[in-house]
């Protein structure tokens, strides 16, 4: 790949013309980290203290597995989508468009905390809503920790060799998807998620 390329994949454009604005769409990787770990841990912790171990692992679990089908969907029904109206196109862009145009923005991997922390407020109160407590407590401990881990891959995916056989397979898949067929290949760091559906992509092929 040609330097002019590297670039252009690199080094998206502003997405707001105010520069407050555009400064709060680039988002170091570690903020993430930063933000949801103590609550991770608060809500884990707080879990312990109201159920038995074995009846925690089990609702972290569940709430991890109702995260990968959560990215699948999101990825596929929201970020995928792609309106016909002008607004609609913009907010698509936004929202993920910038990233396929140039995937390999280090600012521009990660969900900003604008748009992370309200939607991990409207999961956890809809845990609270469908379960109560203590057992919102430890499926929120799963599902933010799988959100956490799908952010974590999808940087690392972008921007570091893989040497495991498994971060192997999972950047041919994930590069698959933005260079050979957007339409597939939904699950970041659940790729399980795309045989189930019918939209795996077919590696070897290109």
């Amino acid at each position: 790949m040609n330097a002019r390329r590297q670039e252009t994949l690199k080094a998206s454009p502003p997405m707001f013309e105010s520069r407050l604005l555009d400064f709060f769409s680039r988002v170091h990787p570690m903020v993430p980290v930063l933000i949801f770990v103590p609550g991770i841990l608060a809500f884990f912790y707080a879990a312990t203290l109201r159920m038995t171990d074995e009846t925690v692992v089990a609702w972290v679990f569940g709430g991890y597995l109702f995260w990968t089908l959560t990215e699948y969907w999101l990825h596929r029904v929201v970020f995928h989508f792609e309106p016909d109206t002008a607004w609609g196109a913009r907010l698509h862009w936004i929202i993920h468009g910038v990233h396929h145009d140039h995937p390999n923005d280090p600012l521009r991997l990660v969900m900003p905390p604008s748009v992370s922390v309200p939607l991990a407020a409207l999961f956890y109160a809809l845990f609270l809503v469908v379960l109560g407590t203590p057992e919102a407590f430890a499926v929120a401990a799963g599902f933010f920790s799988g959100y956490l881990g799908y952010d974590m891959t999808h940087y690392h995916l972008h921007h570091h060799k893989a040497r495991t056989r498994v971060g192997k397979y999972l950047r041919e898949l994930h590069m698959r998807h933005h260079f050979q067929d957007h339409e597939r290949g939904f699950g970041v760091s659940a790729p399980y998620w795309d045989r189930a559906f019918g939209t795996s992509l077919r590696r070897g092929r290109k």
